[in-house]
């Protein structure tokens, strides 16, 4: 073995039948488990003993400590701790207005994995077009079947809130069939200051199953980066990590905004390489241009 990388004699074959420990209270490993296990024959352990509302709630009463990717690898490492296995796994999302399209509403998922052996730490991220984030203020005379019906209820959860209510009032989560939904309205409503009462989504993955359906996605796409080694060091994990802008004009060959080339790197040892766009576009349309459409 002498001579090798470091990393050389690491195959994704080396993973198989070690458990890794999952931080969940939300039924994550409904869609995190079969990836897992047909892809890199990981077995999941649910950290029981962590709450991870200890690190932020999406319902707000407890803000998340720090940004996702960071939160992430927080709760990877209390599950492996509550667990005490060296493989951890974890997932975290935000919602809100699309950085480039800020009247498109999305979903960001990001999925952690640490393996504690070898000082590792693999993250991919998901931005997810397709979600029913919404929120509403709205009184018990109004007639919200069409929102409803918008984002996704009632197989799809919602939270309810007074308006304008102290800390002290109620919030009430994980609301599925119409009678539960007239009865969290009427208690939200008696402790508004004015009678109304906020209705959000329940971006919780067990109470949604399109926020499901994207971290599904994500797993595959991150089972796939794990199993990928660096050309340098042989050590898992090798994927995209950056991009490069500057995709030329069709019209002038002037450098415009949009993705150049992206960069590929390695977790260990920092070895980098730039690749082409995968759709293989070489130009980008004029329209995107700032100096034919100024």
């Amino acid at each position: 073995m002498i001579g090798l990388p470091p990393f050389a004699c690491r195959t994704p074959e080396a993973f198989a039948g070690r458990p890794v420990s999952l931080a969940t209270r939300h039924g994550k490993e409904r869609v995190l488990a079969r990836p897992f296990r047909h892809g890199l024959d990981l077995r999941l352990v649910l950290a029981s003993g962590f709450d991870t509302d200890r690190l932020g709630t999406f319902s707000g009463e407890r803000p998340r400590p720090a940004d996702a990717l960071e939160t992430c690898r927080r709760k990877a490492e209390a599950g492996m701790d509550d667990t005490g296995l060296d493989l951890g796994l974890a997932s975290e999302g935000s919602f809100g207005a699309h950085a480039a399209i800020p009247w498109l509403t999305v979903g960001t998922e990001w999925l952690t994995f640490v393996d504690r052996r070898d000082g590792l730490l693999i993250a991919e991220s998901l931005v997810a077009p397709r979600t029913n984030f919404d929120r509403r203020r709205v009184s018990l005379r109004d007639d919200i079947q069409d929102w409803l019906a918008r984002v996704g209820f009632p197989s799809h959860g919602l939270i309810a809130r007074p308006h304008g209510g102290d800390a002290g009032t109620p919030v009430i989560k994980g609301l599925h069939t119409e009678a539960a939904l007239a009865e969290a309205l009427s208690r939200c409503a008696r402790a508004s200051s004015d009678g109304s009462v906020w209705l959000e989504t329940d971006m919780r993955a067990h109470c949604n199953p399109t926020r499901r359906a994207a971290i599904r996605a994500l797993a595959f796409r991150l089972v796939r980066r794990i199993a990928r080694s660096c050309p340098s060091c042989g050590a898992p994990g090798w994927g995209r990590c950056d991009g490069i802008v500057g995709l030329p004009c069709a019209w002038c060959a002037q450098p415009t905004e949009r993705l150049r080339a992206e960069v590929w790197g390695c977790v260990a040892c920092g070895h980098r390489e730039e690749k082409p766009r995968p759709d293989g576009r070489r130009t980008a349309d004029p329209g995107d241009c700032p100096h034919c459409n100024p």
